[in-house]
């Protein structure tokens, strides 16, 4: 099977010749910084470099379409000085991030205060039928991908979410005050968003294969889904479904949702509109890929392995793997980290992790 076969194949639980090995998360850049310090080839400057050093199969290819704000704007700098920069990124949002090191941003703005804003917003930079949205090399990209057996993908971080795009207009807090005190906002944007993302994809679908429809929503903490499921059903599930049905027409297979934190009481809501890929599971925040097996034996998943094992050690790691062996086997799980490499994670254990991964991946009898 080359690579695309194997990955749908394994999405939608049928036959494989082995379950997949993606290496898909990357790394921050302060943990290239130590691993060449410790030793690593100078050559290895990207995560696809590492991918290939390990012979992982071909992750997903994101066709570049643009189903944001359009046309693209360049971030501005709005203050700098030896600390710091605080920026104006290409969604409007004002952000600060520090120098020096890899933190998350301070979100010190949001574009979106009103409706009134809203609808001042979306005439200037979200017109579905913007033909600058497929001015990038999409096709060209298509066309190698299918040549390679790679599987091809539509939908990214952050253009394309329904309460991602809530909370990058409004911001975290006040996202979640309007779905009680500003429904109609909350469905108007999810509603104009989901215009943008068909409008764009009808025309993709019209020329070009497509395998995976992808979701970034990142709308859980560690406690659980910051929406409830009634929210999630009323206002996010209706947007899924267009999508699900459009997925339908064109025999898409796949349509995943990337969100962090805990998502259990979200992935019932999310499975009716049609999501049938999850990821990344974080330990951290409680999630065990056993448990999401047994409660929801249909749902594919990638991630679930703690990050913070590769810091521990090789004990650890090699706990880790021994954990999640039994859903491999079981099939619809890709077995990968549960988000990206920090740090404390040495270059010496990245590569013992690594080449652990795979062994397990290839000893697994995938039912």
């Amino acid at each position: 099977m080359n690579c695309r076969e194997r990955f749908i194949a394994c999405m939608l639980g049928q036959k494989v010749d082995r379950a997949p090995f993606w290496l898909f998360w990357g790394e921050w850049p302060d943990t290239w910084r130590r691993w060449h310090a410790e030793g690593a080839p100078e050559h290895f400057k990207s995560h696809y470099d590492l991918q290939r050093h390990f012979e992982a199969d071909l992750v997903p290819g994101i066709l570049p379409i643009n189903c944001g704000p359009c046309p693209r704007r360049d971030w501005i700098t709005l203050q700098e000085d030896e600390h710091s920069i605080t920026r104006l990124d290409a969604w409007g949002v004002t952000r600060r991030d520090l120098k020096g090191r890899t933190t998350m941003a301070q979100f010190l703005d949001f574009p979106i205060k009103s409706h009134s804003d809203w609808i001042a917003y979306r005439e200037k930079w979200l017109n579905p039928d913007d033909p600058r949205r497929l001015e990038g090399p999409w096709r060209q990209r298509a066309a190698e991908w299918t040549a390679q057996g790679r599987p091809i993908q539509i939908g990214y971080a952050c253009d394309t979410g329904m309460y991602g795009a809530v909370r990058w207009l409004l911001g975290d807090e006040e996202c979640l005050l309007a779905f009680i005190a500003q429904p109609d906002l909350i469905a108007d944007i999810m509603n104009h968003m989901t215009d943008v993302i068909l409008a764009v994809y009808e025309k993709v679908a019209a020329e070009v294969r497509i395998d995976m429809i992808h979701w970034w929503e990142d709308f859980c903490g560690r406690q659980g889904p910051l929406i409830s499921p009634a929210h999630f059903r009323q206002f996010i599930g209706p947007c899924y479904g267009r999508v699900k049905d459009f997925a339908d027409r064109h025999e898409i297979p796949v349509i995943s949702v990337d969100t962090d934190g805990q998502p259990d009481l979200a992935i019932a809501p999310m499975m009716e509109g049609g999501v049938n890929f999850i990821f990344p599971f974080e330990v951290a925040a409680g999630c065990d890929v056993r448990q999401v097996r047994r409660k929801y034996p249909h749902l594919g998943m990638l991630g679930g392995i703690d990050k913070r094992a590769l810091a521990a050690g090789k004990e650890a790691i090699d706990a880790e793997l021994a954990r999640v062996a039994p859903v491999i086997s079981s099939n619809r799980y890709i077995a990968d980290l549960d988000h990206q490499v920090p740090p404390d994670v040495s270059w010496e254990n990245f590569c013992y992790y690594a080449k652990r991964l795979k062994e397990t991946i290839l000893a697994a009898k995938v039912r």
